[in-house]
């Protein structure tokens, strides 16, 4: 979609205001906003640049934190998304041919599950089922933005749909629109942050195990490689390399592959079938300087990208979304601007320490692990160790890997 940013000004009445709320991306965290909004009776409008069917289908899958299995259960979409996602009790941590492993068990977070694995069209699929019964949303998809006017109370966007130009009008326009947003982009924000040297590798494979319900986290000095259960005993894998080594085990023969996958997993899991393509995709941090301007906001991967190790990028973006639209519901029942700068401020002090938190525990996590110094290997096998012997390490490092650290939006089930 192509955005051009123009500057005007001029006070425009809400009653002649098309929606309150423009979402801009029907991605997982702006469909997560619109279901967050829906009981609010504000005027919402998803703008998605591709087709539904395309939108819904997209081939990826992520881990899903027991944080944002409860606000799914807060927003009623968990029950549909449950029967369709990967779910594991165990997640077995360990550093390269170190010989200890750090096994995170249920009962060192009193939860019945540690975390879940979800495909891309199970989630949108639910979001999307609970947003059908809305009278206040509306779909302008597919549609392509082709410019965006701020005003002083309101901005207007002009879009491109089924050939014809429509000009609509909002109280808030929200940047979901991913890492290269161009909403972030026209607006003028900045961003921080790095290209990692590393490069991140998915596919997905079957195995012959009995049981599917371990999670595998594993350092090696190239990069982490992650194993996230699925259904039907398939799995996906994550893992990052240098740049060369990731194309390189793009590239190598298929059974090559699985013999090193066999060998990198201990033999643990048993006939491994590569199920799809390997895809490599660059690594990259990434903070935006802000969060918002007056009648502008940015969530998800348009406000940040983390390292992909230990499964927290769509989480926090699930987590902006759920609390934006707190804080908005917020101001409409106090009779507030739900564009004006001093609400949406309240969101960008809530979240955007948190996320620049939990980008800096990726990055040394990754850094730490990532190399061969004989200081660093040795400060984390004693980590390790210390993990394994002392239970309150071990839950501090579960409930921050989960999620349950930081504050909480009150739509937030106690359990999923």
């Amino acid at each position: 979609m192509v955005l051009e940013s123009l500057t005007q000004t001029a006070t425009v009445s809400s009653q002649n205001l098309d929606y309150d709320v423009v979402i801009v991306g029907g991605n997982i965290t702006g469909l997560t906003l619109a279901v967050t909004l829906q009981q609010s009776n504000l005027r919402v409008a998803i703008v998605e640049a591709v087709p539904l069917e395309v939108a819904a289908s997209r081939d990826r899958a992520y881990a899903i934190s027991v944080f944002s299995a409860r606000i799914f259960t807060g927003l009623g979409v968990w029950d549909d998304m449950f029967p369709d996602i990967g779910k594991f009790r165990h997640i077995r941590l360990s550093d390269g041919d170190f010989p200890q492993v750090l096994n995170f068990e249920t009962d060192d977070l009193d939860n019945e599950y540690l975390g879940y694995v979800a495909e891309h069209y199970v989630l949108h699929r639910a979001l999307r089922n609970r947003l059908e019964s809305s009278e206040t949303l509306q779909w302008l998809c597919p549609a392509k933005v082709q410019t965006i006017q701020h005003h002083d109370q309101s901005v207007a966007l002009t879009i491109e749909q089924q050939g014809q130009q429509q000009e609509i009008s909002a109280r808030l326009i929200i940047g979901a629109d991913g890492m290269n947003s161009r909403v972030r982009q026209n607006a003028g924000i900045g961003t921080m942050g790095w290209q990692y040297w590393q490069s991140c590798l998915t596919t997905v494979f079957r195995h012959s195990n009995d049981r599917n319900d371990i999670a595998f986290e594993r350092f090696w000095h190239t990069g982490p490689m992650g194993i996230l259960p699925l259904t039907d005993n398939r799995c996906q894998l994550v893992l990052t390399a240098p740049h060369a080594e990731a194309q390189r085990l793009k590239e190598i023969d298929e059974q090559e592959f699985v013999d090193l996958l066999t060998q990198r997993t201990g033999g643990f899991l048993k006939n491994i079938q590569l199920l799809k393509d390997r895809l490599v995709f660059p690594v990259q941090l990434m903070q935006s300087n802000r969060y918002v301007l007056p009648n502008l906001a940015l969530i998800g991967d348009a406000a940040h990208r983390c390292h992909p190790v230990a499964g927290q990028g769509l989480n926090l973006g699930i987590r902006d979304a759920a609390v934006l639209g707190e804080i908005l519901q917020q101001a409409r029942d106090r009779g507030e601007d739900i564009g004006g700068l001093q609400v949406l401020k309240r969101y960008q002090q809530w979240r955007k320490t948190e996320n620049l938190a939990i980008l800096g525990f990726t990055d040394i996590l990754d850094r730490s692990f990532s190399n061969q110094w004989p200081p660093m290997v040795l400060a984390r096998r004693t980590a390790i160790w210390m993990m394994r012997e002392v239970p309150p390490i071990r839950r501090f490092a579960l409930e921050v890997m989960t999620g349950l650290k930081g504050k909480s939006p009150e739509l937030v089930s106690a359990k999923e």
